[in-house]
């Protein structure tokens, strides 16, 4: 029987966690299959130009594991029950359970509304596909009537900022408020701050800084401090969260819900799940917990990796890279910032702007579609066999 390498969720963190356990793994004696709701992969990173009325690829999976030996199952899963080590997955079709021997957890974050009333009834947001499009649906009605509209984008995150500005590009009749809880750009160098400022300036988005939202309507948002904005579509971008479904099952998760993990990517609980992406509660080099965003997907991906195949060929766990380097932030088409950190997460004195940060971010975009369009990177002639009965135990390999 084969070691049977379940992955939950096919966003950039599972995809590439798939990808390298194929490429490094014995299709002989692994089998590795990639659970997923949607047929095509999403490129969350740019939801927001999806949002914007921008057409955007998305590569069909099982166009991307083609040849690969990574078997795609389509369905949500709706639970995980670690003492018989089964997956739940819901389809069209009734659904039914998948057994593991090995678990990869990959199913990333979605919104998270942080309590605010009328958010999950009234906003928009970008955190999935079919929420893009419906966001998109809602410009394109607005800017089609001929009569403009308010568009207010709550949450100064980098969602936040790429999306009220890609929105005032790409739609100048509409008006684009951008609500702020503290300073815009906090975590950008001062002269980062200023040329975000000069860019929604120039776009015509209107910045309120140190405002909170207390609630949203149908028609409009309400302030702490009373301000009532008129508003035709909300953006909701103020928060992320986990689902639910790892604490469910009974794994140790952090107070934000994130699975905890050690230096490989292995749950502290339950040592035959791994996490990586947004699912991942993962410390950095530097003692802080990495945030959620492409680049830790990629880290935590290559890691979790590492970890599988030395443990399962008794070779030494490789150490990837756990650090997050910096920010790159879209400013619609025409403006961009490139933004690094130092080992504290904070900003470097120095940043790009203007055309070679656009530069910058149009190659970060088209080096991240071509991972996820090759997660094999081309197969050997030659991998790993495990240094075990498949299914069974196993010889690990002691981590510095």
């Amino acid at each position: 029987m084969k070691h049977r390498i379940v992955v939950l969720g096919a966003g950039y963190a599972g995809i590439c966690t798939a990808g390298k356990l194929a490429r490094r793994l014995s299709p002989a004696e692994t089998g590795i299959t990639v659970v997923n709701a949607g047929p095509e992969f999403v490129q969350r990173l740019r939801l927001h130009q999806v949002a914007a009325g921008q057409r955007v690829a998305a590569p069909r999976l099982a166009d991307l594991f083609a040849g690969t030996g990574v078997r795609l199952r389509l369905g949500r899963v709706t639970g995980v029950d670690l003492g018989r080590r089964t997956v739940t997955v819901a389809d069209a079709d009734g659904g039914g359970e998948l057994g593991y021997d090995t678990l990869v957890h990959a199913l990333g974050s979605h919104v998270d509304d942080r309590g605010v009333p009328g958010v999950d009834e009234h906003a928009f947001h970008v955190t999935g596909l079919p929420a893009a499009l419906r966001l998109r649906d809602r410009l394109a009605h607005l800017d089609g009537r001929g009569e403009g509209g308010e568009v207010v984008v709550v949450g100064d995150g980098l969602t936040g900022i790429e999306t009220a500005t890609e929105i005032a590009e790409a739609r100048p009749g509409l008006s684009v408020t951008l609500i702020a809880r503290g300073e815009l750009g906090a975590r950008l160098s001062p002269g980062a701050r200023a040329h975000l400022r000069r860019a929604c300036e120039r776009l015509g988005v209107t910045v309120l800084e140190h405002t909170t939202v207390e609630a949203v309507e149908a028609a409009r948002v309400l302030c702490a401090d009373g301000t009532a904005l008129a508003s035709d579509a909300t953006v909701w971008t103020a928060g992320f969260a986990v689902p639910s479904l790892a604490a469910a099952a009974g794994l140790e998760v952090t107070g934000d819900g994130r699975i905890a993990v050690d230096r490989t990517m292995r749950s502290v609980s339950h040592p035959d799940v791994y996490a990586v992406g947004d699912s991942a509660y993962a410390v950095g080099d530097n003692g802080l917990a990495l945030p959620m965003s492409c680049a830790t997907a990629g880290a935590t991906s290559q890691q979790a990796a590492h970890a599988i195949v030395g443990r399962l060929t008794g070779r030494p766990i490789a150490d990837a890279k756990l650090a997050y380097v910096g920010n790159h932030i879209s400013l619609g088409r025409r403006y961009a910032i490139a933004q690094t950190v130092d080992a504290a997460g904070r900003p470097r004195p120095k940043y790009l702007g203007g055309r070679t940060a656009v530069r910058v971010k149009a190659v970060i975009l088209r080096g991240s579609l071509w991972a996820i369009e090759h997660p094999a990177f081309g197969l050997p002639r030659r991998r790993h066999r495990l240094t075990a009965t498949p299914g069974g135990p196993f010889t690990e390999t002691a981590v510095a």
